[in-house]
């Protein structure tokens, strides 16, 4: 009922990219185009690219029709870039990213992170990254807020609220940010021994990066978040458990699980944009 409910909206969307595009193309005199999820944004006369991790997009019962209008959309582009590794066991989006009955021109990239990994001195034993739609975002934040109390180590607790000004408070071992930097929460990360957060794939893959040892906790009703989390858990790599379900105990069970690795993956560039 929400794809429905959606249909118009996202349509309209990608009618207004396309427009864009063709005026961009126009007189920006563009040779190429790679499109990070965006639908609409491709031409016709020139090779596009559409990067995404989902070659499946899991809905339930209806994964099946959301992920063949996702690869109908998807074989509308030359290309399609998979930012993970092939299909093995160091694979991050498993099932998302790889599939057997549908084999359009995918190349994998490798996982992509903003992030850099620094050998930096430990200065929290817990950071807390809050992201994703209200309201359960702040239900997680007060929920955590009031588990921690009981929690000895030294944390720093984002809470994922962008405002015109970062804000800081002192909690006794907490010191809580409204939100942090790109820069910021790099740093953050590396001065963290663990990390304890939603199970989107953007993060996970900043994990690996940074090779840190997560608590995952998915977004109630997000099917992708619930899987990746399921995933890792099953694999070793990294506890989860439902968003009510969460005591601070079970923070604990992070030293009997391996962590993420950050595996090596050789792109050749210059033989990816040959396409260009």
């Amino acid at each position: 009922m929400k794809l429905l409910r959606d249909s118009p909206h996202l349509l309209k969307t990608i009618k207004r990219e396309r427009k864009v595009v063709e005026s961009l193309v126009e007189t920006k005199h563009i040779s190429g185009i790679i499109s990070d999820n965006r639908f609409g944004v491709r031409h016709n006369a020139i090779p596009s690219v559409f990067i995404t991790h989902q070659l499946r997009v899991l809905s339930g019962g209806t994964t099946w029709l959301s992920s063949k209008l996702h690869q109908n959309i998807i074989s509308k582009f030359e290309e399609c870039w998979v930012p993970d590794h092939r299909m093995g066991t160091n694979n991050l989006s498993g099932d998302l990213g790889h599939t057997e009955n549908y084999q359009p021109s995918v190349k994998y990239i490798g996982p992509l992170s903003r992030f850099k990994k620094f050998n930096l001195q430990k200065k929290y034993d817990l950071l807390v990254v809050l992201s994703g739609p209200e309201p359960q975002r702040t239900y997680l934040q007060e929920k955590l807020l009031n588990e921690l109390q009981s929690y000895d180590g030294k944390v720093c607790f984002v809470k994922g609220i962008i405002e015109a000004e970062q804000l800081k408070v002192e909690k006794e071992n907490i010191s809580i940010y409204n939100f942090m930097t790109s820069q910021e929460l790099e740093i953050a990360l590396n001065e963290s021994e663990m990390v304890l957060s939603r199970s989107g794939y953007t993060s996970i893959m900043d994990y690996a990066k940074l090779e840190k040892k997560a608590f995952l906790i998915p977004t109630p009703g997000q099917f992708e978040q619930e899987y990746l989390s399921e995933k890792f858990s099953s694999e070793g790599i990294a506890p989860s458990c439902k968003q009510d379900a969460f005591e601070i105990k079970m923070l604990n069970d992070i030293k009997d699980y391996s962590g993420f690795n950050n595996f090596q993956y050789e792109i050749n560039y210059k033989k990816l944009f040959s396409l260009f």
